[in-house]
């Protein structure tokens, strides 16, 4: 099937379709594939703004290079007694047993502070898919992207309308629409991510993978630039 890549690498924010192959390459990346038709799960409520990625992921927690383990640090000095594992601060979110799910919803201005890769790579990997906010900083929305983190921008108005909802509560989330949804009330609200990165979480690519799925395009789109070494003989000298 012919992609029109230039459509699909334009990072511009777009509502159109995005293709998802048949076949998802698991790569270098290793991401599994969004759900095209939607994503439902509850939801995980953390209302506090201006969440660093230094709270996020401690910056003494930073010493791997692989993206293994790093849930378990995940707002390290939030949820735990001067740093023991056996003392849980009982009124933070993630030791609440009732709260839940594969989706986190914070409060505006998430992710900002330090460009480490390790706040998205903690947040895979306790679990998290999609993360909502009303504002996330820049370098933290790309590398939530390029490690298979959806993170969706709604209004404060909508955020708030999340918020009030009770723990039981689903969020659905269709990358290929486009939508946020409150399952509870109906309530949804559009939200914007580039053509191309929609495409890799759609079909689970990191960038090689992607690369990889356009490589007889590309290979077909080089071929006039690059004639035979008889024609560059022929037509330069060395």
């Amino acid at each position: 099937m012919k992609k029109d890549i230039k459509k699909i690498m334009s990072n511009s924010p777009t509502n159109n379709s995005a293709t998802c192959y048949s076949t998802p390459l698991r790569g270098a990346g290793g991401l599994s594939p969004f759900g095209g038709q939607g994503f439902t799960s509850t939801f995980v409520p953390l209302p506090i703004e201006n969440i660093d990625t230094d709270q996020i992921i401690p910056a003494r927690f930073l010493k791997a290079t692989t993206r293994d383990g790093f849930g378990k640090n995940l707002f390290r000095d939030w949820r735990y007694e001067n740093n023991d594992e056996t003392k849980p601060k009982p009124d933070f979110v993630l030791n609440k047993p009732e709260y839940k799910g594969e989706i986190l919803v914070a409060g505006k201005n998430f992710g900002s502070g330090s460009s480490r890769e390790h706040a998205a790579w903690a947040l895979l990997d306790y679990g998290f898919r999609v993360i909502v906010s009303s504002f996330f900083a820049d370098i933290f929305k790309n590398n939530a992207l390029n490690n298979g983190v959806l993170p969706v921008v709604v209004t404060d108005e909508f955020l708030q309308k999340i918020f009030q909802q009770p723990n039981a509560t689903t969020l659905t989330v269709n990358l290929q629409e486009q939508t946020i949804t409150i399952d509870a009330t109906g309530e949804s609200e559009k939200f914007d991510i580039s053509n191309y990165k929609k495409t890799c979480l759609l079909n689970g690519y990191d960038d090689i993978d992607f690369l990889l799925s356009v490589k007889e395009d590309i290979e077909a789109f080089e071929s006039p630039l690059n004639p035979p070494k008889g024609d560059l003989e022929k037509n330069y000298k060395y």
